[in-house]
C-alpha cells in the first residue's frame, strides 16, 4: 500500500511540474514574439503547420492564416505583454494564453496608433518542440484602441 501511494504522491508532483514548465514555457513563447516584433517590427509566425484563425483587433471577420503566419510589417512598434496567465490544456499539447497587449504601434500604410490596447486570449500547440498559435482573439480595452489595419 505504502508504494501504491509513494507512486501516486510522484506522479502529481511530476504532473505538477509538467504543468508549470509548459505555462512558463508559453509564457516565454510570448514575450519573445513580442521583443521579435518590437525588434524587426515584423511579426515571428510562430503558427502551427494547420494555420491558424484570428479575430483582430481592427475588427471585422474571422481572418483564416496560414502556416507562414501574417504578412503586415509596421513603421513603428513598441508593444508589450501583460499580465499573462496560461492554462495547460493538455500537458505537453495544449495550452491556453490570455494577457494584455499595451503600446504603441504604426502599421505601414495605416494611421498611427497612440495607445494601444487589448485583451488577448491565443491558443497554442506543441508541434516539433516548440509552441505554436492555433487560434488568437484581439479584443480592444475601453480606452484603448484596436488597430487601425
Amino acid at each position: 500500500m505504502f508504494t501504491f501511494i509513494k507512486h501516486v504522491v510522484i506522479l502529481v508532483f511530476c504532473t505538477a511540474l509538467a504543468f508549470a514548465g509548459d505555462a512558463e514555457d508559453v509564457r516565454k513563447t510570448i514575450e519573445d514574439d513580442f521583443a521579435h516584433l518590437n525588434k524587426t517590427k515584423r511579426p515571428k509566425n510562430d503558427y502551427s503547420k494547420e494555420g491558424a484563425l484570428e479575430f483582430w483587433s481592427s475588427g471585422g471577420l474571422l481572418h483564416k492564416i496560414d502556416a507562414s503566419g501574417r504578412p503586415e510589417t509596421y513603421e513603428e512598434v513598441n508593444l508589450s505583454p501583460k499580465h499573462i496567465e496560461v492554462i495547460v490544456l493538455a500537458p505537453g499539447k495544449a495550452a491556453v494564453a490570455f494577457y494584455y497587449s499595451e503600446g504603441r504601434l504604426k502599421p505601414k500604410g495605416s494611421a498611427d496608433v497612440d495607445h494601444y490596447l487589448t485583451r488577448v486570449s491565443q491558443t497554442f500547440v506543441k508541434e516539433s518542440g516548440k509552441w505554436k498559435t492555433r487560434s488568437s482573439h484581439w479584443s480592444p480595452v475601453k480606452g484603448g484602441s484596436g488597430t487601425s489595419q
